[in-house]
């Protein structure tokens, strides 16, 4: 097992370096135009903005509760999709601050419950062992009732 470990990891070992030598290659070494770069491409993308969104009932809500407009009717029309995609970050974290706070309510109240429980003498096994007495004495009857009424069919 180590054997193939230790050649998995060599193999991973020359496959970076592999991937770093090719990376730093150029595809068009012959060519002599300069490439364009990632700077010149935003100038162009600045301009454009994406148009408004039009929030829903649930998104208005969301940007009233984070605190972004005080009333419905000071929402307009059209939100920037940021605006309502910070509006839902925040819910989903506030929702997730919420769901760690019950966990920890539920946890509480189940060591509560289980401390009841163990000073009345209940158990996980106990109540089982008394269910389980249950069903084979329901099984006894049922099998001398059947035994009484093919005694008489007899």
């Amino acid at each position: 097992m180590n054997f193939v470990r230790s050649r998995l990891s060599i193999g991973n070992i020359v496959g970076q370096r592999c991937r770093r030598v090719t990376e730093t290659w150029s595809h068009r070494a012959m060519c002599n135009k300069p490439q364009e770069t990632k700077a010149e491409s935003n100038r162009a993308d600045r301009g454009f903005k994406l148009p408004g969104y039009r929030p829903s009932k649930m998104d208005k809500k969301f940007l009233i509760w984070t605190g972004r407009f005080k009333t419905v009717d000071q929402i307009p029309t059209f939100v920037s999709f940021e605006m309502i995609d910070a509006a839902r970050n925040k819910m989903r974290v506030r929702i997730c601050y919420i769901m760690i706070a019950a966990t920890i309510v539920a946890c509480m109240v189940m060591v509560f419950l289980g401390k009841r429980a163990v000073a009345r003498n209940e158990s996980l096994a106990s109540l089982n062992m008394e269910k389980k007495a249950r069903w084979r004495e329901e099984a006894l009857r049922e099998r001398s009732a059947a035994e009484a009424v093919s005694d008489k069919t007899q």
